[in-house]
């Protein structure tokens, strides 16, 4: 039975520092002697599994990092170094996620305190807005007519003077083969025709 390797700080430091395939054999060994330890205290601080596993694999590249850069010489031990840098990063990710929750719970309370007054207001802006980009389509006396009637509240008597209509009955007729033309354009578009409804609905 092969005896199980054992290697000193100094020598994984050595190993990390060549790089090639003894940088390789230092990494199995911390993986091997250390993953448990640091995937325990993950997971018994809010985490989980998966956490562990992430949190891990960026510790041993700041470690790693930190050897290259000789930043650490083995002033203390690789044990105690590993957990050190394991607890910073999982605490900065806790402290990010509860940041990122409590963003979410105050954009979630400032939804709900908008009066219904307002986002009635919003939405009616929103679906009048829909409706004049229709009405662009339509053309310049179409669109002229339909708001006259819908927005501006004329009479018919007053949209045939304004538009220059001989009379009543013959802007009736405009009128109707405009509105005809807006329908054929929403008729395959059940949100758009109710958008439009609406939208004409507050118009009036």
């Amino acid at each position: 039975m092969k005896k199980p390797e054992n290697l000193t700080d100094s020598e994984i430091l050595h190993g990390i520092i060549l790089g090639g395939p003894d940088l390789e054999r230092c990494l199995g060994y911390l993986y091997r002697q250390h993953y448990s330890v640091l995937e325990h205290y993950v997971q018994t601080n809010s985490g989980d599994q998966d956490d562990a596993a992430d949190i891990i694999q960026e510790c041993f590249l700041v470690f790693f990092r930190m050897v290259e850069d000789r930043k650490f010489r083995g002033e203390s031990s690789i044990k105690s170094v590993l957990y050190a840098i394991c607890r910073n990063l999982w605490i900065t990710e806790l402290r990010k996620r509860k940041n990122i929750m409590a963003r979410h719970e105050l954009y979630e309370a400032e939804k709900e305190s908008i009066s219904p007054d307002v986002s009635s207001e919003i939405s009616r802006q929103e679906d009048s807005r829909v409706v004049m980009d229709l009405f662009e389509t339509l053309g310049e006396k179409c669109k002229n007519i339909l708001l006259a009637f819908y927005y501006e509240n004329l009479s018919m008597k007053e949209i045939t003077v304004k538009e220059g209509f001989s009379n009543e009955q013959v802007l009736r007729n405009k009128k109707h083969k405009c509105l005809k033309a807006l329908v054929e354009k929403i008729q395959n578009h059940p949100t758009l025709y109710q958008t439009l409804k609406n939208a004409l609905q507050n118009g009036q």
